[in-house]
């Protein structure tokens, strides 16, 4: 475990599984600012907070969300299908398709929020920031309830350390140690 500057404690990659639902509570906070962000802009525009806003929301979902998809489709999934738990394969397509769906909504409200972080535009479709962030809720609540307990109880020690190495990988970090 890794304490941040701000004091809280965060999960390392020797705990992939605690990093993964720390990074579902970061998505979600990012849903509660693209709301704000919707409520914010027809009585103040693009000024300096939405426009901070938008670079918060566009930095995250262009960089963390995207590592988190793919630490889920290429090291995740696979050790759960590997796990032989029934209803495993079904699992894993429903939710690669909804990160796909995730990824093609994000494509759409990426544009409108790269014009509010520029100041050049002060429009937000809502109906669309409403569906990303609401698909963004029903994914993580069910991860978070069916798919991580699932691989705490499936997985043994030596498969969630070969997800922590993995995914400490992929970012350039080390890895520190055995679990």
């Amino acid at each position: 475990m890794t304490v941040s500057l701000l004091g809280a404690a965060a999960p390392g990659f020797d705990r992939p599984l605690d990093v993964l639902e720390a990074c579902h509570g970061r998505i979600a906070r990012q849903c509660d600012t693209l709301g704000k962000l919707l409520a914010h802009l027809p009585m103040h525009g693009a000024d300096a907070q939405a426009q901070q806003a938008a670079r918060a929301v566009l930095t995250y979902f262009d960089t963390a969300a995207v590592h988190h998809h793919d630490d889920e489709e290429r090291n995740l999934f696979p050790l759960l299908e590997q796990a032989g738990a029934p209803g495993t394969c079904d699992l894993v397509e429903s939710l690669t398709l909804e990160h796909d769906e995730l990824a093609l909504l994000w494509r759409r409200l990426r544009g409108q929020l790269q014009q509010i972080e520029a100041g050049s535009a002060a429009v937000l479709d809502e109906r669309l920031t409403h569906r990303f962030a609401a698909l963004n809720r029903s994914h993580l609540e069910f991860e978070n309830t069916h798919v991580l307990p699932l691989a705490r109880q499936v997985l043994d020690a030596a498969a969630i350390e070969r997800l922590g190495r993995a995914m400490a990988a992929r970012r350039g970090v080390g890895f520190a140690g055995s679990l």
